[in-house]
């Protein structure tokens, strides 16, 4: 994981990684104390973690290639509680049963199934009160205060992560087909950082083909970034990947690889980076940032 974080840094992007993480601190400090303490822990252990924070720092790359010009690091930071709390219920037993995220214990290995199965569900409202909270601060006209906050709940619904989360877990032990496979990862994967580029558009106020160009930017580098997942989950080792390597063989899970062998794979990852870029470049909106995040999602090594 520390790799990760590290190339993230190099390409310039430690000074958003360090806004993200200060605004989830001060979102800790703020808007837990209502919670059991157990409860309010878990949530603290699960967002305070190294975490490469990549769908905030697209929300941030977009927001500033669509012109936006404030400190978006709060809005940035309730993509990831959204993100986080995806993990903490992926990670249960009665979902995947992992023992191991970002290179420590999962939640629920920490502080219990029941603490960490409401710890998860009291992360969705405390999302969208972050992103209400700072689009406002942003003093963005309410409507596009709505419009962000359907936004994100849209990806964390039934139509997004949860959705696609029920449909791996019906996926297990069967043969997908790509087209079955890529419609489970559009949403359980690709719906959250898809939104996070579009929040970022509509934050800036950005006109519609610009929020048009980033939705097919973030649908494309979504879908690359779980292939890369899926590949490196059968080519990397636990502690490269802070996670249970091996994991999805065991569930019995169709992956990439096993339909496209690790070669297909990648090429297949590649060409959606490449379409990504191009999305962006036929609207003059490929910035160096949203260039080198593309291709990270498909290079990095955890």
């Amino acid at each position: 994981m520390s790799n990760a974080v590290g190339a993230l840094d190099d390409v310039s992007f430690g000074a958003d990684r360090a806004a993200v993480q200060a605004a989830l601190a001060s979102f800790c400090a703020t808007h837990l104390d209502d919670l059991p303490p157990v409860a309010a822990e878990a949530i603290r252990y699960s967002l305070m973690g190294e975490g490469k924070r990549i769908r905030a720092i697209l929300l941030l790359a977009a927001y500033r290639a669509a012109g936006g010009r404030g400190d978006a690091s709060a809005l940035a930071a309730s993509v990831e509680v959204v993100h986080a709390y995806s993990l903490v219920h992926d990670d249960l037993p009665c979902m995947d049963d992992d023992d191991l995220r970002r290179g420590r214990p999962t939640v629920h290995r920490v502080f219990g199934v029941a603490a960490a199965t409401a710890a998860g569900l009291a992360m969705v409202p405390l999302a969208a009160r972050c992103s209400m909270e700072a689009a406002v601060r942003l003093e963005l006209p309410d409507t596009v205060c709505g419009t962000i906050l359907r936004e994100l709940m849209r990806a964390a619904g039934g139509g997004g992560m949860i959705g696609g989360q029920l449909l791996d877990l019906e996926g297990e032990t069967k043969a997908l087909s790509l087209v079955e496979l890529e419609r489970i990862h559009r949403a359980k994967t690709g719906a959250l950082v898809t939104a996070s580029v579009r929040i970022g558009g509509i934050a800036a106020l950005g006109a519609t083909r610009v929020v048009d160009a980033l939705d097919r930017y973030g649908a494309a580098v979504g879908l690359a970034f779980q292939i890369a997942d899926d590949v490196l989950g059968v080519t990397a080792t636990t502690d490269q990947l802070g996670k249970t390597a091996g994991r999805d063989l065991e569930l019995q899970k169709s992956t990439y690889p096993a339909l496209l062998g690790v070669e297909g794979a990648v090429a297949r990852a590649t060409a959606l980076v490449d379409e990504a870029c191009d999305a962006l470049d036929r609207e003059h909106l490929l910035t160096p940032a949203l260039a080198a995040l593309a291709r990270f999602s498909v290079s990095r090594p955890s």
